[in-house]
């Protein structure tokens, strides 16, 4: 080497060099290794594995291979990496809780839902399952590229025919370069329809597909809490979802609860959600749980929880919920790669993209078909022309010195082309005879009509895209089974797009046992006073109904209980049951603390500094507050009221600053006031005195007294009437106040206080589920002294429970005369005396 030669250096900007070096290296990552296509749902390596399982012959219908010798030909052939990364892709795709739809079908130990490894891959097997066959199918038919493998020994497949969906069906989780995907898996058919609704309305909207595409469908079905996050997902690609267990109550003889969880979130380690729990209660963390065992088996999950006498297991269901795995989110990214470049899509895209890979496949496979076809038709028009002329076809062989020479007359002679000419020449002496001359010409026709109806598909795109239907359809048919995940409405925490819920008119009610429900509020109709009721719910014997209201679906419920916290849910979220039904478990809706019970349900359309909510407790003491207080809840609930000790909330109404309160007492006492003498207050505040208190006596009701309004009272045993708002002066707030109905042994002491205009209902229900709806219009106006009329006939030791006001509805006359509408008139008081 010269001595004058200088080095060779490159200059370069080591900024620009690392920038570029990096996004080539992600690039290579995105696209090489993490990110599915769009159009088959694939990573590389799990497209690697299926083609080569399939071109070593490991179909669903042949014996089991070896698992090593499926690795090792991925390896060599088409995936220069480690054995191990393979070989773990290979039994994901064979583990039932890891894909919806299984690719692999698996021989031995491949793993287990507690997370155990699969066992070694020199001793277990593997081919492809029935469904990934139609992964590869019509691969043979020109339907997709092909590239170089990594030494250009070999070739590989771009992307794989793909006649299912896969990206949806079975989703995909990857870790790229600055960018992740997370798509879960869905419902076969569902996904299906999707591609078929798309098919025949392009302009179809995302709403629209989601009447067929729920939502997500996890191999370990589970619930689904809500749809506002599966629609943020379907419309922009990112979105999450909360994924809860499958889990029931069941209570044993003894009264003793167990709780059983049959199926857990999707990719949660069972055995370690167990150690988990155990830890949770070992740490005191959690109260309650005796037990713990797990009782799965082949046959489905078990997981057992047998819960201490005294304790509450919704309470420690809730507890397990917010602490363990039993509640997951599953965070949706829908990140795929379109024509090698990363892009997040929605589902509507996802769909789109797909149904345009099925028609590249369906014309390519069609014009293969067509070639196909045009070859053989050209090959049998040379044999025809050889059997039309077959005495000279058979003088020019014989005279012919060579093959060449032979095929060289042929051409010249019959205007045939090389391969015609080759095909006589290769020709049978059996094919002479009469039978295959008509064969040869059925097997002609039938190729040209083949031919006219393969050009006519590629000629036609709506032929194409009926035959993409046709085979979805065919494939539906043959792997559709049942959605596994149950999609419900979700929890307080989980508010949902009002939009989608319908708006309609509904009656909330509320045992005292805290068994909660709705019904449409046409359910009950009127009937006349003193008629027997309805049975309006199924009760326990020791339950009855105690909190009636109606609402709207769309309004918020405040839930006020006995120790002075306020909960909320929205009155779709309350689970609706038929008539005679009696609910759920209230502690299912709100996290209400042991020994705590509904005293009040508030029904509000909007939170606003202009409203009050009025309080009053059975000791007599109120209080008022800005309802705006109230707009922001937790899900544990909030303090309404500060009580002093031994007290309880009794009733809360809500106002706007400026109305006339009255407060009934059980020995029949009531006092009229203001709402202004009460002063506004903080949320936590204890509040004043609203009434004075007899030793013996307690506060029953408090209602707003509006001008024209009728105080209503009903007594323990049936009795009740409407007094006049004139017959209660207004008096400071404090006082005792006014008598307002005799208390006898026949009436018993007051149940209820109401206000009403006399155009409205009521509802009068019993300790035993007994229902009466009447209008208020037919109870008679009486002066405060008089004991009032029977509302309802009682049995033996049966009393009216609660009273509640509802929407006026047109009575329905009852076929049956009521015998005590003229015997109820004796009963009043004959003595009405002024105070």
């Amino acid at each position: 080497m010269s001595e004058n030669r200088k080095p060779q250096v490159k200059e370069i900007n080591i900024s620009h060099e690392m920038r570029t070096s990096f996004l080539d290296y992600a690039m290579s990552v995105i696209v090489s290794r993490a990110l599915p296509d769009v159009r088959d749902g694939l990573k590389p390596v799990h497209r690697r594995i299926l083609y080569a399982m399939n071109d070593l012959g490991m179909t669903a219908e042949k014996a089991y291979k070896k698992s090593a010798r499926i690795v090792g030909e991925v390896i060599g052939k088409y995936h220069p990496h480690g054995d191990s990364a393979v070989y773990e892709t290979m039994v994901r795709m064979a583990q039932d809780f890891n894909f919806r739809y299984m690719l692999v079908d698996g021989h031995g130990n491949f793993g287990s839902v507690d997370g155990d490894s699969a066992a070694a891959m020199r001793y277990t097997e593997a081919r492809m399952s029935k469904i990934s066959m139609e992964l590869v199918r019509d691969i043979n038919k020109n339907t997709i590229d092909y590239k170089d493998n990594y030494d250009g020994s070999e070739r590989e497949p771009v992307v794989l025919p793909a006649r299912f969906p896969n990206l949806l069906v079975n989703g995909a989780t990857g870790i790229a370069v600055g960018m992740a995907t997370n798509i879960p898996p869905h419902q076969l058919g569902e996904v299906i329809d999707g591609v078929l609704a798309v098919s025949k309305n392009p302009e179809i909207t995302i709403a629209e597909l989601m009447e067929t595409v729920q939502g997500p469908d996890f191999p370990t079905a589970g619930q689904i809490l809500g749809r506002s996050g599966i629609r943020k997902a379907y419309e922009t690609g990112r979105g999450s979802v909360i994924i809860r267990a499958k889990v029931e109550i069941e209570e044993k003889s003894n009264g003793k609860e167990t709780i059983i969880v049959h199926e857990i979130p999707y990719q949660v380690n069972k055995a370690k959600l167990i150690e988990k729990i155990a830890e949770l209660v070992r740490d005191k963390k959690i109260d309650g749980i005796t037990d713990l065992r797990d009782e799965s088996d082949r046959n489905g999950m078990r997981i057992v929880m047998e819960i201490r006498r005294d304790a509450n297991a919704n309470v420690i269901l809730n507890n397990l919920y917010k602490q363990t795995a039993l509640q997951t989110s599953f965070g949706i990214n829908m990140l795929a790669l379109v024509d090698g470049q990363p892009k997040v899509l929605n589902l509507k895209e996802v769909l789109y993209h797909y149904l345009n890979h099925q028609k590249v496949v369906i014309r390519r496979r069609t014009q293969f078909e067509l070639e196909k076809a045009e070859a053989r038709a050209h090959i049998l028009e040379g044999l025809r022309i050889a059997l039309d002329h077959l005495d000279e076809v058979i003088t020019l062989i014989r005279n012919s010195q060579t093959t060449d020479i032979a095929r060289t007359g042929l051409m010249e002679q019959f205007s045939l082309s090389e391969k015609q000419a080759q095909a006589i020449l290769d020709m049978r002496l059996q094919r002479l005879t009469g039978l295959e001359r008509e064969k040869i010409e059925e097997e002609y026709k039938g190729l040209v009509a083949l031919i006219a109806e393969l050009k006519a598909i590629l000629a036609d795109e709506e032929k194409v895209l009926d035959i993409i239907r046709e085979e979805l359809q065919e494939i539906k048919e043959r792997f559709n089974d049942t959605r596994r995940t149950e999609i419900v409405a979700g929890g307080v925490e989980m508010i949902e797009d009002e939009d989608l819920i319908p708006e309609e008119n509904i009656v909330i009610s509320l045992t005292h046992n805290g068994y909660i429900k709705r019904l449409p509020a046409s359910t009950y109709r009127s009937q006349k006073r003193g008629g027997r009721g309805i049975q309006g719910m199924g009760t326990n014997e020791n339950d009855f109904v105690e909190h009636l209201l109606t609402t709207s679906t769309h309004n918020t419920i405040l839930f006020f209980t006995n120790k002075g916290k306020v909960y909320r849910a929205k009155g779709y979220e309350i689970p609706e049951f038929s008539r005679t039904a009696k609910g759920i478990p209230i502690i299912n809706l709100l996290e209400i603390d042991k020994g705590e019970w509904i005293n009040a349900m508030i029904p509000v359309q909007e939170f606003s500094d202009d409203n009050f909510l009025f309080f009053t407790t059975k000791q007599g003491i109120s209080k008022r507050s800005p309802l705006s207080s109230f707009g922001n809840i937790r899900t544990s609930g909030l303090i309404a009221v500060n009580l002093r000790d031994g007290d309880e909330l009794i009733s809360v109404k809500l106002t706007d600053g400026s109305k006339d309160i009255i407060i009934g007492t059980k020995n029949g006492m009531l006092i009229h006031f203001p709402e202004t003498d009460v002063r506004s207050m903080g949320r936590t505040a204890t509040g004043v005195k609203g009434i004075s208190l007899d030793e013996d006596d307690e506060v029953v009701g408090m209602e707003i007294l509006n001008e024209g309004f009728d105080v209503l009272v009903v007594t323990r045993n049936g009795y009740g009437k409407r007094t006049p708002k004139s017959e209660y002066r207004v008096q400071s707030r404090g006082g005792k106040g006014l008598r307002t109905t005799t208390i006898t042994d026949k009436t018993g002491p007051v149940m209820a206080i109401k206000t009403v205009s006399g155009d409205e209902d009521i509802m009068v229900i019993t300790a035993s589920g007994v229902l009466i709806r009447m209008a208020t219009g037919g109870i008679s106006q009486f002066g405060r002294y008089a004991q009032g009329v029977r509302l309802i006939r009682l049995g033996d030791e049966e009393n009216v429970s609660t009273v509640a006001i509802v929407e006026k509805e047109e009575i329905e006359e009852e076929h049956e005369e009521h015998e005590e509408n003229e015997e109820v008139v004796a009963e009043i008081s004959q003595s009405e005396e002024e105070e």
